[in-house]
């Protein structure tokens, strides 16, 4: 049996408020999705490092309508190579841990960090910088039994530093902190794959053993550049970008993958394709139990 345990979509707000939230999230449950990870800094929640009392009373009041099982998104922005705002993301992911223990979520996505083309004398202790902190998150998270799962990120402007899919598994692995795992990122390592001439099957090989956290979306692998869309949609004509579409929008090879993928033991599958793709969502979440063997009658009972 797949060491895979759910799948689902990202919910978020659209506004800032909860009101949003809880209506995404309603939405979500009445085409049957049973996990889903919440974007939590899409809401007003955290204020330097400390949680909102009453907002976080609204969102467990929000969360509990409803039996999913939970993962969170934390700062979309993170970035522990960063000095400038290390302390502040420290006590922003701190506060999310605490977040993630009141509405049962046991994962809290981080995204790997990144250093302007400019930060050069800071480029030299980057990767040391970001797994002392998250040495410090995860030991923070193990009294709650969240775990930290470090995602792999893409190239987004010229001369930054960025850790390849493969580099980003070495830092679980160096962090060797049981509350730390990979997240792979599928498109995320198809993109920079191109973009760096990296072999693409090889990069999630590498992450495969240490990953315990899974993005789904659809791309063709092709770097954002410098071309400027009008629309959204016309990134999706070209297939450029980092498109999160519906699975099968795109070229990736996705029964390929899923063969012969082996990651760590309760992995959840998140699918990131969001609201523009309310119409699409219900086939991708059928393609997705598929792939993750989740549509079998055992995997359903032991659910």
């Amino acid at each position: 049996m797949s060491n895979i345990i759910a799948t689902g979509f990202n919910a978020g707000s659209d506004d800032g408020e909860l009101f949003s939230l809880e209506a995404d999230l309603r939405r979500l449950a009445d085409i049957g999705v049973d996990t889903v990870e919440l974007g939590l800094t899409s809401i007003d929640l955290i204020t330097g490092g400390r949680i909102l009392p009453e907002r976080l009373e609204r969102l467990v009041a929000i969360t509990s309508q409803f039996d999913f099982r939970y993962t969170v998104h934390g700062l979309v922005s993170s970035n522990f190579m960063d000095p400038e705002t290390l302390p502040f993301q420290l006590a922003a992911a701190k506060a999310l841990v605490e977040v993630c223990d009141r509405i049962d979520a046991r994962i809290l996505v981080q995204h790997s960090g990144a250093l302007r083309a400019d930060q050069i004398v800071e480029r030299a202790n980057a990767d040391q910088r970001e797994r002392e902190a998250l040495t410090e998150l995860a030991e923070f998270a193990r009294p709650y039994g969240v775990r930290i799962a470090l995602e792999n990120i893409f190239t987004t402007e010229l001369g930054q530093y960025r850790q390849t899919p493969t580099q980003v598994a070495e830092t679980v692995r160096a962090v060797n902190h049981p509350n730390v795992v990979a997240l792979i990122d599928f498109s995320h390592a198809y993109i920079e794959s191109t973009y760096k001439g990296l072999d693409f099957r090889a990069e999630i090989a590498a992450m495969a053993p240490v990953t315990g956290h899974l993005h789904v979306h659809d791309s063709f692998g092709r770097p954002q550049g410098f071309y400027k869309p009008f629309f959204p949609q016309e990134n999706t004509a070209m297939g450029i970008g980092d498109l999160h579409m519906p699975l099968g929008w795109g070229d990736i090879d996705w029964d390929g993958i899923f063969a012969d993928l082996n990651v760590l033991p309760g992995t959840v599958m998140m699918m990131e394709i969001g609201r523009r793709h309310r119409s699409e969502q219900p086939e991708s979440l059928r393609r997705a139990r598929q792939l993750a063997g989740l549509d079998q009658p055992q995997a359903v009972a032991a659910q």
